[in-house]
C-alpha cells in the first residue's frame, strides 16, 4: 500500500471522499520555511469547482495543521495536516457499489482491497485527496520562492480549443497565470474553452486537454542520469495525479521526427552563464537540469464520470449491465488540476534540491 513519495523530503497521504477527513503528512522540509495561510487557502481556491465548469460538490477546505509549525514557521519535524470532509452525500454511490464505472477504479480497487475499500466518492482514489497536495504544495512553492525558483501551468489545450505555449523565458507568463482561477495566457481562448466545457456538460459529457508547466530559476545538475533523472522523478509524481495520461518534456512528440541538427540546443554563453539558443530538450540533458527553463505538458483524460448510459459489469455477480450515473461530476478537471500539478512538481523539486544541497537549505538556517 504506497501512499507516499519522496526521500529527503516526503509526502503521506491518508483519507477518502466521504469519509470523515483527508489529509498529508510532510516529513523533511528544512525547519524555518514561512508558513502563509493565506497561500495556502489562495491555493486551494484554485482548485475548487467554480459554477457551471465544475462539481456541485463544494467544500470549505478548511485546514488544521496538527503538527510541524510553530510560530509561522517549519519546524523541520513531520508536518501533519488535516481538512475535513464536509459535503458528502454518500447515498447516491450505494446503488452502483458493484458496478465498474468506466474509467473509474471501482473494479481494480475491488480486485485489490477485496471488496473492503470504501467506495463512496471513489474513496481513497478520489481527486478529492488532491486537496491536502495542494496545501502542502502552497507551503514547497514558498519555499521554492526563498531560493528564485519558480513555476506555473497554463491550459495549452482544452476541449479541442489551442492557445499558445508559454514563451522562451516564461518568468512573466508564470507570474500572470498564476493569479488566475482559470489559467490562460489568451482570454479570448480560454472564453472559447469554457464554451467547450459548458457544451459538453450540457451533453452530460466531459472533456479533457493538456496542460504546459514551467519551471525558472533552477540550478544546473539537479537531477540523477538514469532511475532518478529529472524526467523520472517528475514523471513518477505527475502520473500519480488522477486523470494524467502522458506527459512529454520540451519539444516532446512535436520534433520527433525533425534532424537532429534541428533538434539540439546550441550551447552558448549569455550575460557569464552557460545557457542555450533553443530549448528543445525542456531544461534537460542526461536526466540533469542544465540551467533553462523545465518545461513539461501533461496530458489530462475527459472526466470519466459522465451522465451518459454505459456498458459496464457487475463484477461480483459477473453479469453485463447498463450504467447511468447519478451525483455530482465535474465536466473538466483540467483547470482544477492545473495547481495540484503546480503542488506535485514543488514537492518533487523540494525533495531533489535538499538530497543535493542539504536538510537547511531551505528556511531560515540555510540562508
Amino acid at each position: 500500500m504506497k501512499n507516499s513519495f519522496g526521500t529527503q523530503v516526503s509526502v503521506t497521504l491518508f483519507g477518502e471522499s466521504h469519509g470523515e477527513a483527508i489529509g498529508a503528512v510532510l516529513d523533511g522540509l528544512s525547519p524555518g520555511v514561512a508558513v502563509d495561510r493565506e497561500k495556502i487557502a489562495f491555493a486551494l481556491d484554485l482548485r475548487r469547482p467554480v459554477g457551471a465548469l465544475g462539481t456541485a460538490r463544494h467544500e470549505p477546505d478548511e485546514v488544521s495543521i496538527l503538527s510541524g509549525v510553530y510560530e509561522g514557521k517549519t519546524t523541520g519535524t513531520p508536518l501533519c495536516l488535516v481538512i475535513a470532509n464536509r459535503d458528502t452525500k454518500s447515498r447516491a454511490y450505494e446503488k452502483t457499489r458493484y458496478l465498474a464505472r468506466p474509467g473509474h477504479a471501482d473494479y481494480t480497487a475491488y480486485m485489490k482491497y477485496h471488496g473492503f475499500e470504501d467506495f463512496r466518492g471513489g474513496g481513497h482514489f478520489s481527486g478529492r485527496l488532491t486537496a491536502p497536495l495542494v496545501a502542502l504544495g502552497a507551503i514547497a512553492r514558498a519555499a521554492l520562492e526563498t531560493r528564485g525558483i519558480v513555476l506555473g501551468s497554463h491550459l495549452l489545450r482544452c476541449g479541442g480549443i489551442a492557445e499558445r505555449p508559454f514563451a522562451d523565458d516564461p518568468t512573466a507568463d508564470i507570474a500572470a497565470v498564476n493569479q488566475k482561477a482559470f489559467a490562460v495566457l489568451e482570454e479570448e481562448k480560454g472564453e472559447a474553452m469554457k464554451a467547450a466545457i459548458a457544451a459538453a456538460a450540457s451533453d452530460g459529457d466531459s472533456v479533457g486537454g493538456v496542460l504546459e508547466t514551467a519551471i525558472v530559476g533552477l540550478p544546473a545538475g539537479l537531477g540523477e542520469p538514469w532511475f532518478d533523472s529529472m524526467e523520472s522523478l517528475l514523471s513518477h509524481g505527475i502520473f500519480s495525479i488522477p486523470g494524467v495520461k502522458g506527459i512529454e518534456f520540451g519539444a516532446g512528440f512535436d520534433l520527433v521526427d525533425a534532424m537532429g541538427s534541428a533538434f539540439n540546443d546550441p550551447f552558448v554563453m549569455a550575460e557569464g552563464r552557460v545557457a542555450t539558443l533553443t530549448n528543445h530538450n525542456g531544461g534537460i540533458n542526461g536526466g540533469i537540469t542544465n540551467g533553462m527553463p523545465v518545461v513539461f505538458r501533461t496530458a489530462v483524460k475527459p472526466t470519466p464520470s459522465i451522465y451518459k448510459e454505459q456498458k459496464t459489469v457487475n463484477f461480483v455477480t459477473r453479469e453485463n449491465a447498463s450504467l447511468t450515473l447519478s451525483g455530482r461530476h465535474d465536466p473538466a478537471i483540467l483547470h482544477r488540476a492545473r495547481i495540484v500539478v503546480d503542488s506535485v512538481a514543488a514537492l518533487l523539486l523540494c525533495d531533489l534540491l535538499e538530497g543535493r544541497y542539504g536538510t537547511d537549505y531551505f528556511g531560515e538556517g540555510g540562508a
